[in-house]
Parts: structure tokens; C-alpha cells; sequence
């Protein structure tokens, strides 16, 4: 029972932080594939003052190092995209948007989970179309060839329109962004705001878990360039938050399995204890060395963990890959407007933690009966039950 025990504590883990896993390596990919990319290249400062005035911090049109930058190893894309805002009108209806100039080809690798939800993408730099962000389409009332009209100020602080037809309608895993996007190719947005180039160059890697290395490898040959290197992690302040909030639950979870190993064990080795008192007074008056005594019911406990561990990471595992060929349908989480298919991720570092779980607590739990059996008094003993 102490075993089932153990392994019903490693499986509970498992399962729940293989699905937290997963959420966070869905939400991290979703995350870079439909907003951020890997690293984001941008003159110094425009994170911090380039809200108030974009246009201060250009990159030029065609600069060396992009082309630079599209050939380094393990870099899939690199594209411009260009920062705007102002407000946008479908009839009677006017709101605010902001918006992004992009390149529709290059842009694509990139953008790969964004949804389109009605309609077409975007297929050229001169098309004169523009897709709405599902919450901004709804406020417009706007839908698929419905003409709108972008008016903003440009970088000179005069007004400037263009009139441009929606081409489809998207949604990312932000619904406060969807709200207010608009994304319109490059040249359309430069010519909007009468200005060349972009306010940042999107970097797309092979490999998310290469970043780290591959933006050390970017800022060594960008040295002189007077250009700055943004990793995702730093601008993706909603994920960032939801790992810290389901980090603490899993701690939490941790410490709730832990204490109910650590009490069943304890009191399985415990009864164990009393159960074997007369044994124990026997072994302790023939000479066998007290510590000798205690390692025996440690051994005991670390093999309960051991095979309990071991049974449940495996059974683990088989819920985990049934449970995601099902699905688990998801209610919409505050943040997003649509539902999702939840899966389990038992990653090995999991299940190195779920197995280290084990043992730890086990000896934990050992800790108390071994030191009774050792201390027993062995006249005591051998009296006990006559």
C-alpha cells in the first residue's frame, strides 16, 4: 500500500505538470510564431521612448547588416516590420488601432500560428489590403472586401489616409491584442506614414531552445552597428507572468505529494516498526550494531520509492500519451477569446523530478522509524507482547 501510495503521488504530478509543460511550451511557441519571433533587432531605446515618437529610431530600408543577419547559422527568416498607429473607419464607425507593417512573404515563417478566421492573408508588398484582428473587426463591424479607411499622423506631424480593403480577419493568443490589430504590407504602412524603412527587423531561429547562444552569436557580429539585440523573453511579459503564477502551483502541488508520501510512508514504517519490535531486541542483544538496525529500514523506504517511483512514471507516461491523443477540451483562459485542445507533457526533467520526489521523501519518511528501531531499549524489546 506504501508503494501504491508512492506511485499514485508520482502519477499525479506527472500528469498535472506535464499539462502546465505543455501549456507553457504552447504558449511559448504560439507566442513567438504569431507576435514576437526569436529576437527582435531595434536601434537602442525604442522599447523605452519608442512608444511616444517610433519614427525617432528607423532602421534603414535595406541596410547590410539584415542581409548579414538572414545568413548566420541556424537563423530561418529575418523581416521588417514597421510600427503605426492612429484610427480606422468603416462607415459610421471610427476606433483606435495599432498596427504593423509587414512583408507577406517573408513574414509568413514567422506568423505561422496566427489563425486566419474569414477571408485571404495577405500576398504582396503593394497590395492595397489589410487584415483586422478579430476584436477590432468586430467593432468595426467589418468583414472580408468591406473597404476601411486608416488615417494617422505621420512622422512629420502631419494627417495622412489611405483607404484599403480588408482582406481577411486573424486572431493570435492575445485577445487584447486582436483588438486593436491591424497588419497592412510595409509599403502601404511607409506610405501612410511617409517614412523608409522599419522601426524593427523580427528574427525567426530553427531552434527556440538556441536562442540564448544563437543572440550571442548576433550581438558578437552587430558590435559597431549601434543596433540592439531584444530576446523574446523579454518583451513576452504575459507569458512571463503565467510561468511564475503555474510555477508556484506546481511548487504547491510538490509540497501537498511530498507531505502525503512523507505521513504513509512514515506510518507504514512505523507499524512496521512495533510489528517487529521483539526482532529488533533480538538482533540489537546478538550484537548487531544499532546503525546497522536503521540502515535496514532506510534501505526498506528508499525501495519502496524506488519501485513506487519507478511504476508511476511509467504509468505516468501511458495516461500522459492516452489523455493527449484525446484531448482535454479547454474553456478560453482569461487573455485569449478562443478555447483550446490541452494535451501532457512529461518532458525527462520532469520525470526526473518526479522520481527524485520519491526517493527524496521516502527517506524523509524513514528518518523517524529507523532512529525508534536504533534507540529501542533491548530488554524492552524482547519483553514486548509476552
Amino acid at each position: 500500500m506504501a508503494g501504491v501510495t508512492v506511485a499514485a503521488g508520482v502519477m499525479a504530478f506527472l500528469l498535472a505538470g506535464g499539462f502546465i509543460a505543455w501549456i507553457f511550451q504552447d504558449m511559448r511557441e504560439a507566442t513567438i510564431h504569431s507576435q514576437l519571433g526569436h529576437a527582435q533587432i531595434v536601434r537602442p531605446g525604442f522599447y523605452e521612448k519608442g512608444i511616444a515618437d517610433p519614427y525617432a529610431f528607423l532602421l534603414s530600408a535595406s541596410g547590410r547588416e539584415e542581409q548579414l543577419l538572414a545568413g548566420m547559422p541556424g537563423v530561418v527568416a529575418v523581416t521588417p516590420r514597421l510600427v503605426l498607429s492612429g484610427l480606422i473607419s468603416h462607415g459610421e464607425t471610427t476606433v483606435i488601432f495599432a498596427g504593423e507593417g509587414i512583408d507577406p512573404v517573408r513574414e509568413r515563417p514567422i506568423s505561422s500560428r496566427i489563425s486566419l478566421l474569414a477571408g485571404n492573408d495577405l500576398n504582396g508588398m503593394d497590395e492595397r489590403s489589410v487584415l483586422l484582428g478579430e476584436g477590432l473587426a468586430k467593432s468595426l463591424g467589418a468583414k472580408p472586401g468591406n473597404t476601411v479607411v486608416l488615417l494617422a499622423t505621420t512622422a512629420t506631424g502631419s494627417a495622412s489616409a489611405l483607404e484599403l480593403t480588408v482582406a481577411g480577419i486573424f486572431a493570435t493568443v492575445t485577445k487584447e491584442y486582436d483588438d486593436s490589430a491591424v497588419r497592412l504590407p510595409i509599403a502601404m504602412a511607409r506610405k501612410l506614414m511617409r517614412v523608409d524603412g522599419a522601426t524593427s527587423w523580427v528574427v525567426l531561429l530553427d531552434e527556440t531552445a538556441r536562442t540564448p547562444s544563437i543572440i550571442d552569436a548576433v550581438r558578437a557580429v552587430l558590435p559597431a552597428s549601434g543596433l540592439e539585440v531584444v530576446p523574446w523573453t523579454a518583451l513576452a511579459d504575459f507569458y512571463n507572468k503565467t510561468v511564475v503564477l503555474f510555477s508556484k502551483q506546481v511548487t504547491v502541488m510538490k509540497v501537498i505529494i511530498g507531505l502525503i508520501i512523507v505521513l504513509t510512508i512514515s506510518n507504514t514504517l512505523t507499524m512496521s516498526v512495533m510489528e517487529r519490535t521483539a526482532e529488533i531486541g533480538t538482533s540489537l542483544a546478538v550484537g548487531v550494531p544499532a546503525n546497522a538496525v536503521m540502515r535496514l529500514f532506510v534501505a526498506e523506504a528508499l525501495l519502496i520509492g524506488m519501485l513506487g517511483g519507478t511504476i508511476g512514471i511509467a504509468m505516468g507516461y501511458l495516461l500522459a500519451h492516452v489523455i493527449s491523443a484525446i484531448g482535454i477540451p479547454m474553456p478560453p483562459p482569461p487573455g485569449m477569446a478562443h478555447g483550446y485542445s490541452g494535451q501532457i507533457l512529461v518532458t525527462p526533467s520532469l520525470a526526473l523530478d518526479a522520481f527524485v520526489l520519491a526517493m527524496v521523501t521516502t527517506l524523509l519518511a524513514s528518518a523517524f522509524p529507523a532512529w525508534k528501531a536504533g534507540r529501542m531499549n533491548i530488554v524492552d524489546a524482547l519483553r514486548y507482547g509476552q
